[in-house]
């Protein structure tokens, strides 16, 4: 765990490092500095995930368990007969099971229908339409997540799909693509020629102001995650 700049370096407690703006920050400035100004500055907290992963998806730290169906094989390489089940499987029927829970509440209505209808056609006639769109919207939903399961190309994208954030932050553009910045004012220690700070009469450091760009973000859906489920019937 740590703080780093923006373009990922590191930035050890009590030792003084230059920001991208160019000023020069003593050692304590961490320690000392509020969370708004390391934030103007680019500067965040990182947290060690260096032990962490999610068993679901891996065996240890970048250790992706099996993608896809494959051949058993033994220590030679010599297929053992059968087939060793891919994440993409298990989680498509994952969405089987999701599927199913969604639709069980709702089971009995086409069962009263069926029972107290003369045929088929009357029953589904008989039966509320809301219920009928979102019984079908749940395997629809079901069909495309598993659809965009078989799409993954690894491990990696296959957990984001199911589990990433709804949103994601992303720099704004403009009609042309490019980036959108907006411009910051800031203040540092004023220094002079030879680079010392300047102090007034009472000793106290002479703050000037300076701009900086910043990226202007912004929060969009996030493009890869899986098709949501239907929001339940009233």
């Amino acid at each position: 765990m740590g703080y780093q700049l923006s373009d990922g370096t590191k930035l050890p407690l009590d030792v003084a490092f230059t920001t991208p703006d160019g000023v020069q920050r003593p050692a304590n400035f961490l320690r000392l500095s509020t969370e708004r100004d390391r934030e103007l500055l680019g500067i965040t907290w990182v947290a060690d995930t260096s032990n962490n992963y999610d068993a679901r998806f891996y065996w240890g730290v970048d250790n992706p368990k099996q993608l896809n169906d494959e051949p058993a094989v033994d220590e030679d390489g010599n297929e053992l007969g059968y087939t060793q089940t891919g994440l993409k499987t298990l989680w498509k029927a994952k969405q089987d099971e999701i599927a199913a829970s969604l639709l069980a509440p709702s089971d009995w209505r086409v069962v009263k229908e069926l029972e107290i209808n003369s045929s088929f056609s009357a029953a589904k006639t008989a039966y509320p339409t809301k219920w009928q769109t979102y019984r079908a919207a749940v395997r629809t939903a079901c069909n495309t997540r598993q659809t965009e399961i078989d799409a993954c190309s690894d491990v990696a994208a296959l957990k984001e799909l199911l589990f990433g954030s709804p949103t994601i932050d992303q720099q704004q553009t403009d009609a042309d693509g490019n980036g959108v910045t907006k411009t910051v004012t800031l203040q540092r220690v004023q220094t002079d020629s030879e680079g010392f700070n300047v102090v007034d009469e009472n000793g106290e450091d002479v703050l000037e102001d300076y701009t900086v760009e910043q990226p202007v973000m912004e929060t969009v859906a996030n493009p890869n995650i899986a098709t949501a489920w239907p929001d339940p019937v009233e």
